[in-house]
């Protein structure tokens, strides 16, 4: 018998079981601190409408803050099947997937938002660096920083070819040089910055050194395979 693996599952077992408290822990303050704006939107979410949930920032935070356990559980369901089907990493593959999701299609959604002259204010670029982050403020700068920050921090742990830095900054400004674009073409009335393709691709970088233990390195690249019977001993 291995003890010194026997020794070691304790203390990770006690280590991810605290990263995950701290993690709730942290998810609960912030929802204490907006609960307010939170709840100017939870009547018209409750009622399944349109206008004044889902066309608002309250709104989308609200049910992406809901989706939660339904995320959780289909992380559980994909996790139990490929357990079964014998992949390694089962765990660490399914959150890596749901997460990715899951933290990104929200913030892109708030992205693309339409603002009150949609089709009608022509399109604005800004072009010229820096320029505008000085006007963002702390809380655009924050809410930029984490519109990739979930591509950034699962996707090297489900992919191995993107387990790296420069990747995960080409992936991230890619991204967000494609949403820029989209709103210009598609006139939503915002402002297409190249200072939102820098924060946004530094938010990716930033996750992605945050999940670097937990990077799927080349080596582990065959582990989404089921794992080969054992001969029978002849």
């Amino acid at each position: 018998m291995n003890q010194n693996a026997s020794l070691s599952a304790p203390p990770r077992r006690t280590r991810t079981i605290a990263l995950l408290g701290l993690a709730v822990l942290v998810m609960a303050s912030a929802v204490f601190v907006v609960r307010r704006p939170l709840m100017m939107a939870a009547p018209m979410c409750v009622a399944g409408r349109w206008h004044g949930c889902f066309d608002t920032f309250n709104g989308v935070v609200l049910m992406t803050l809901v989706a939660l356990p339904p995320a959780a559980l289909v992380v559980w369901a994909l996790a139990r099947r490929r357990r079964a089907a014998g992949v390694a990493s089962a765990w660490r593959m399914s959150l890596a997937e749901v997460g990715l999701v899951h933290g990104t299609v929200p913030f892109l959604w708030m992205t693309l938002m339409p603002g009150a002259g949609v089709g009608t204010v022509p399109p604005r670029v800004s072009l010229v660096p820096l320029r505008d982050l000085v006007t963002m403020g702390p809380f655009g700068i924050a809410g930029n920083l984490l519109v990739f920050a979930a591509l950034g921090f699962f996707a090297p742990m489900r992919f191995a070819a993107l387990a790296s830095v420069p990747r995960i900054l080409a992936l991230g400004a890619g991204c967000s040089a494609l949403v820029e674009t989209a709103q210009y073409v598609l006139r939503l009335d915002r402002v297409s910055s190249v200072d939102d393709v820098l924060v946004n691709a530094a938010g990716a970088v930033l996750a992605a050194l945050a999940s670097r233990r937990w990077w799927r390195t080349t080596a582990e690249a065959p582990s989404d395979q089921p794992r080969p019977a054992p001969a029978p001993a002849g």
